[in-house]
């Protein structure tokens, strides 16, 4: 999957983009990642897409945030559009991601305009992206989050350095944590929930290398102090 910062591992499958009301990203950014995905609005985020002329395939939520003139463009273009009560049990972005599979089956999820705005919205969104059996990636232009499951491993190239890269175990404990050419290396090591401490890394060379033998290890990228 290749991104204006880096290039991650590529699934296969088809990239899904998720366009959500938090901290929007610059429109150079939004235009670069959008090109040839199919695009899901997630509430607020038809409003960025508005502005850029980018007609999305879906728009999902309860519409309690977005600008209700972007909503009637979203209908105007023909966008299939599911509107849901504010009262519910799911968040605008879990149920956008449980529609995506649904509607597209298997496929990687990219996930922009979810960073900046309330702590307790991007912790819902970290958390429910790290249960999910699914590739999955939120990025803008300042911050990029992907996940490694047990198992799995890694290697990214960056077209542009990272200011900090840091490891976040999403489950109690990861296990089995291996790096390379960051500038603290790690050998089999064992993070956990209740003493994150491998964190504002820095890179060594323009590619790097990561695996998890247990858990789920979120890896989040900074590009922007």
């Amino acid at each position: 999957m290749r991104l204006p910062q880096c290039e991650l591992p590529s699934t296969g499958g088809q990239e899904i983009l998720f366009v959500s009301g938090g901290r929007l990203p610059s429109r150079q950014f939004f235009l670069s990642i959008a090109n040839g995905r199919k695009i899901i609005c997630v509430d607020k985020g038809i409003e960025l897409c508005k502005a850029c002329g980018v007609v999305p395939n879906f728009l999902i939520g309860d519409f309690d945030s977005a600008n209700q003139s972007a909503v009637s463009w979203a209908r105007a273009n023909n966008i299939p559009v599911e509107r849901y009560p504010a009262d519910k049990d799911f968040t605008d972005t879990q149920l956008a991601l449980n529609r995506a599979a649904e509607l597209f089956g298997e496929h990687t999820a990219i996930l922009t305009g979810c960073f900046g705005g309330r702590v307790d919205h991007l912790y819902s969104t970290i958390h429910t992206c790290a249960t999910l059996n699914r590739a999955i990636v939120l990025a803008d232009e300042r911050e990029i989050i992907f996940y490694l499951h047990g198992g799995e491993e890694a290697t990214i190239k960056f077209f542009k350095t990272p200011f900090a890269v840091s490891l976040l175990p999403m489950t109690s404990a990861c296990r089995g944590v291996t790096t390379k050419n960051l500038h603290w290396e790690l050998d089999g090591a064992t993070l956990t929930q209740n003493f994150p401490n491998a964190t504002s890394n820095r890179i060594e060379r323009d590619e790097i290398f990561i695996s998890v033998g247990g858990g789920v290890l979120a890896v989040y990228l900074c590009f922007a102090e």
